[in-house]
């Protein structure tokens, strides 16, 4: 249920339409379990796609694990990681290839720069130990 409805606010947030009603239906919502479950499929989706590709959605994820962050930005945050790294499409990626990965990352960038104000040092700090331990040291630029 909380897929869905934070999917349909993330649509109707990038149409402009009234969320209202759809919010007030996830407000009292449990996140530390909807956490723990994507937290266990982002690595995953890590390994597929590299480094460089992890860290936005990385950031979203450690601002969703922030105690200050707002509902709607959590459902925005929880929409579009979810959409990105579950197999579920509006527009197969199987069928039409780089229109299947454009609409994943753009769900993503429009959340991105809603909450981008919101990656504080601190989550970049989170981000790049987790990238670390995962990947391996990243290499230093002169």
């Amino acid at each position: 249920m909380l897929l869905t409805i934070s999917l349909m606010i993330l649509a109707y947030m990038i149409m402009g339409k009234n969320i209202k009603p759809l919010l007030a239906k996830v407000k009292n919502i449990d996140w530390r379990l909807k956490i723990e479950e994507l937290s266990a499929k982002i690595r995953p989706w890590a390994f597929k796609v590299g480094r460089t590709a992890a860290r936005p959605l990385l950031q979203c994820f450690y601002v969703l694990t922030d105690s200050k962050t707002s509902t709607l930005d959590k459902v925005l945050i929880y929409a579009a990681i979810a959409y990105t790294i579950l197999p579920m499409d509006l527009i197969p990626r199987v069928v039409y290839k780089f229109m299947g990965i454009l609409d994943d990352g753009l769900a993503l960038l429009y959340v991105y720069r809603k909450i981008k104000d919101k990656i504080t040092p601190e989550i970049n700090d989170k981000v790049d130990s987790t990238l670390n331990d995962w990947f391996g040291t990243a290499p230093q630029v002169a």
